[in-house]
C-alpha cells in the first residue's frame, strides 16, 4: 500500500503567484497573436478592434508587472494551457476560413473566448487580492477587469451588428 501523500502547505499567497504567472503569459502571448488576428480580419471595424485591444493588452502587461512588484516578485509567465488552446483554435479558424465569409465571424468567436477566460480570471485574481490585503494590487486587477468586460461588449456588439451578418450574407 502507497504511503499518503502530505498535504502541501501551499496557501492563497502562493496561488495568488501561479495564477499571476499564467495571466501574465496569457497576456503576452495574446500581444502576439492580435497583430495576426487585425490582418487576417476582413472587416474594417474588427480590424480596428482587435488594434485598439493590442493597445490595452500592453497596458494589461505593464499593470501585470505592477502587481508582481507589490508582491515582491519579479514578472514572469508559466504556460497558460487555455490560453494556448484558443490561441491555437484560432490559427486554425485563420487557415480554414482564410478569404470565407465565416471567417471574421470566427475570429470573433476566438477573441471572445479569450476576453471569457480573461474575465475569470481576472474577477478571481482581484478577490483573491482583497482577500489577501493587497489594494494596490485590487485596484489594478479592478482597471483591466473592467477594460476586459467593456472589450467583450464592444466585440459582442461588433458581432450583432455587423460581422455575423456579414458571414451570413456572402
Amino acid at each position: 500500500m502507497a504511503a499518503p501523500k502530505t498535504a502541501s502547505r501551499k496557501g492563497l499567497n502562493e496561488l495568488f503567484h501561479d495564477t499571476l504567472k499564467d495571466i501574465y503569459f496569457a497576456e503576452k502571448k495574446i500581444l502576439a497573436t492580435l497583430p495576426k488576428m487585425a490582418k487576417a480580419a476582413q472587416s474594417e471595424e474588427l480590424k480596428a478592434a482587435f488594434d485598439k485591444h493590442h493597445g490595452q493588452t500592453k497596458e494589461h502587461v505593464a499593470r501585470l508587472e505592477e502587481v508582481f512588484e507589490v508582491i515582491g516578485k519579479k514578472p514572469q509567465g508559466k504556460t497558460c494551457a487555455a490560453i494556448v488552446g484558443i490561441t491555437e483554435e484560432g490559427a486554425e479558424i485563420m487557415e480554414e476560413y482564410k478569404g470565407a465569409p465565416a471567417l471574421d465571424a470566427g475570429l470573433l468567436a476566438v477573441a471572445q473566448a479569450v476576453e471569457h477566460y480573461e474575465i475569470s480570471r481576472y474577477g478571481t485574481m482581484k478577490t483573491w487580492a482583497s482577500e489577501l490585503g493587497l489594494a494596490e494590487a485590487v485596484s489594478l486587477l479592478n482597471l483591466t477587469l473592467g477594460e476586459e468586460k467593456d472589450t467583450d461588449a464592444a466585440l459582442s456588439k461588433l458581432a450583432e451588428t455587423a460581422v455575423n451578418a456579414e458571414a451570413e450574407a456572402r
